[in-house]
């Protein structure tokens, strides 16, 4: 069955979705984006995602393309023309199309909006849950407001590349001091010696991950303790566990990171446990 795409208050085949060559997002990066996982034919942590997006586009100033209510519907029409039941769903909001020039353009300008679905190999996803993967290490290279989900992605591109070509899944930013930020796609998590979860605290230096923030509640009932703590590299290397989180991948273990190997190379409990648990705490709505 041929993938539907949403753009701008069409459905229209997949292959021929376009945008005008003037939409600000492709020749500014001026807009912001949200993922969300399809699990078991509900939407997870959608309301979560809804929130953030609103907040990207309130930090660079964009409208709403739509009413929530009327942008949810549409989400769950792309996800059900699709017939997606595992995968996930893609929107991004730009600025809109304009005669190109750096200022904002004129008022009334409307914003572009692309919704799309995909399926995912859940069973790819599940193997790399259980057997971990390979981390590298990169200079942290990005702009300062990387709390905003926007479509600039150029440095995280270059480290996914990187980290591809080291035989890695993903490539960690870390700052001059040593002090470790995120993933090029993820938040990151070290398990420490005393057994406490930490993780970088969601300020201007990362992005408040939606599936971080649900982590930490499921990490109570569980009895996990969790700090919001910077942690530097030399504190990751020497943690019992470390782990990523996304909401395409959840939970994944870090096994090795520039080589070297996390704790005894192999997946921690705690990594397990939240993994197994996440999906009874998410929110889940009915596609």
């Amino acid at each position: 069955m041929p993938r539907i795409a949403y753009v701008n208050g069409a459905y229209v085949p997949h292959a021929d979705a376009a945008i005008h060559i003037e939409d600000r997002g492709y020749q500014f990066a001026d807009g912001v984006y949200e993922v969300c996982e399809i699990r078991h034919g509900f939407i997870v942590d959608l309301t979560r995602h809804l929130d953030r997006l609103g907040r990207s586009l309130s930090e660079l100033r964009i409208d709403w393309p739509m009413s929530r209510a009327a942008l949810t519907h549409v989400i769950r029409e792309v996800v059900r023309r699709n017939r997606v039941r595992n995968g996930l769903f893609y929107m991004q909001v730009t600025r809109g199309a304009a005669r190109r020039d750096h200022v904002f353009p004129a008022k009334g300008t409307v914003p572009t909006i692309v919704v799309t679905a995909k399926r995912t190999d859940t069973a790819v996803i599940a193997k790399k849950g259980a057997e971990g993967i390979a981390a590298i290490t990169v200079p942290e290279n990005r702009w300062d407001r990387v709390d905003i989900k926007s479509v600039g992605l150029l440095p995280n591109v270059l480290a996914r590349q990187k980290a591809k070509e080291e035989g890695a899944h993903e490539a960690i930013f870390v700052d001059p001091d040593g002090t470790v930020k995120e993933g090029a796609a993820t938040n990151v998590w070290i398990v420490d010696r005393d057994g406490v979860l930490r993780t970088r605290p969601a300020d201007h230096g990362i992005l408040r991950g939606i599936t971080r923030t649900t982590l930490m509640d499921v990490a109570g009932p569980l009895g996990i303790k969790i700090e919001e703590r910077a942690f530097s590299i030399d504190e990751m290397l020497a943690a019992r566990e470390v782990f990523i989180t996304a909401a395409t991948s959840i939970c994944f273990p870090v096994v090795s990171i520039d080589g070297k190997p996390i704790g005894n190379g192999h997946p921690g409990s705690i990594a397990q446990n939240i993994r197994e648990a996440f999906f009874d705490v998410a929110e889940k709505t009915l596609i």
